[in-house]
């Protein structure tokens, strides 16, 4: 499992001109699935992601969690996280898990980052064709990979 963390002020997707989920100070996280995930994955993702201590505490240094300002998270399904250039121009995305795969494991993502966040976060819709838009606070933008948890 692969994601792209944004600290955003704010983040919005759009579905055919309507917001489906849009938060305002918090985090923006885009989700690779591979066939290879399962709980494990899940759990350790869900905790580093709700964990990161990546906002500012009172002296400006990144010291608090999304949980400590009680923000707000935006999780968007993002397969193109497994695109693989080795091979010429066209990316692959053969390392993607299929949707009968990814969906459950998208879903109990979902579910798990809601308890541990202890409120509902936003969604887009899974392999729906999505506008993001966002404005990233920092910037700071991180990356994580349960197979490559460096």
């Amino acid at each position: 499992m692969r994601a792209v963390i944004q600290r955003v002020s704010n983040a919005k997707v759009e579905i055919e001109g309507d917001v489906k989920g849009s938060v305002n100070q918090g985090l923006l996280v885009f989700i690779g699935i591979e066939d290879a995930d399962n709980q494990d994955d899940i759990e350790w993702i869900s905790s580093k992601i709700i964990q990161l201590r990546i906002f500012a505490d009172e002296g400006g240094l990144m010291n608090k969690s999304v949980v400590d300002i009680d923000g707000n998270i935006l999780l968007i399904s993002q397969f193109t996280l497994f695109g693989q250039t080795k091979k010429g121009n066209r990316p692959s995305f053969i390392k993607a898990a299929r949707p009968e795969v990814a969906i459950p494991i998208y879903e109990k993502l979902k579910g798990m980052l809601n308890l541990k966040l202890g409120k509902t976060i936003e969604t887009g819709i899974f392999g729906a064709d999505m506008m993001v838009s966002l404005t990233n606070d920092g910037p700071v933008t991180l990356y994580l990979d349960t197979k490559n948890k460096e």
